[in-house]
Formats: structure tokens, sequence, C-alpha cells
């Protein structure tokens, strides 16, 4: 791991370990200390997975980077892609696609499920291509212990697609989020 700088605050390192089950949350607070992350904007997003309540940041910038991820073990990679996959910048969260749909761990749909409701129509492109990695079973016992959490990420892409894409792709059936949500809907309703 780089040299510490930098100690991150005990309030970031909060907001950011409240993100993830209480027994990732040791490696979580390790990478805060490498990443100092400086600001997390916006209100949290409330799930529950297995039932222990997360909250991830809608926002997070920081001082990391990808070169981090060579000097993870592979459970802390996994870890650190989560919190990249909510950075401010969209080509950091792009590029976690392909390591959160490799990662089984039911705390990664969250992660992965709130890309979906992004603007940026190259992520949700990119999801889709992804989705037969995605375990099915995991997601859907995800999506069913959080339904509002579903529904607000539907009701945003359906915002950002009556606002950035409708006028290209009039037809839900041709636009790459609903397409989507269709799979996460199914998946929840199965058992």
């Amino acid at each position: 791991m780089p040299s510490r700088q930098h100690k991150a605050s005990l309030e970031q390192t909060a907001l950011l370990t409240a993100a993830f089950p209480p027994h990732q949350r040791s490696d979580v607070a390790l990478i805060a200390e490498h990443i100092c992350p400086n600001t997390m904007r916006g209100r949290g997003l409330s799930v529950v997975v297995q039932q222990a309540p997360l909250t991830l940041p809608y926002r997070v910038q920081h001082r990391g980077d990808d070169s981090l991820f060579s000097q993870l073990n592979e459970p802390q990679a996994l870890l650190y892609a989560c919190i990249q996959s909510r950075h401010h910048d969209g080509h950091v969260r792009q590029r976690q696609i392909g390591r959160l749909a490799g990662g089984s761990k039911p705390w990664v749909a969250p992660f992965l499920l709130q890309l979906c409701s992004e603007y940026v129509v190259e992520i949700l492109q990119e999801i889709e291509t992804c989705l037969p990695l995605l375990d099915k079973h995991v997601y859907g016992a995800v999506l069913r212990d959080n339904p509002a959490f579903l529904a607000l990420a539907q009701q945003r892409m359906t915002s950002y697609w009556d606002c950035y894409y409708r006028r290209r792709q009039p037809e839900r059936e041709t636009y790459v989020g609903f397409r989507l949500f269709e799979h996460f809907r199914n998946w929840q309703a199965s058992e």
C-alpha cells in the first residue's frame, strides 16, 4: 500500500464504512486511510442487505485512483471498486462495472444497481453487456428486500431518459435503461 501522507477524517471514514456490512468495515477503514475521502455529496442511499442496514454515499471525492487496486487483496479490491462506483467522475464509475459484475457478494448489488440510475448512457450499455455475469438470485434477493431503492433508481433512470434521450429513442423498448429495469423487476419477482 502507498505511504500515508494524510489521515482520513473520522467523520468521512464513518460515512464510507456505513456503506458496507459490519464484517467489511475494517477493510473499508483501511482503504479510507489511503484515499482520504474529503467530500461525500448528496443524501445517502439507504438499503438493507442480509438484514444489515447500509447507507451508500451518493458521490465521493477522494485522492485515490485505479493504481491502488494492485496493492489490495481481492476482497479489498472489490470494496474499493464499490467506492469508486460512487466517484464524482463518470469515467471512474464506468471503469468499475466489470469489477462489480464479477463480484457475487450481496453487498455489491446496490452499488451496481445504483449505477443503473445514471444519466450516462454508456454506463447503462456496459451494465447491459455484463448482465450474464450477474447472479440473478443474489440480485433478486437484494431487490426483494429493497423495493423502494429499486423504484427510486428506476424513477431516476426514467427522468434522465425523458430529459436527455427521449427525442432520440422515444420508444421505451429501445432505451437500454428500461431493458435493464425489466430484468431487475423479473429477478425481483422470482425466488
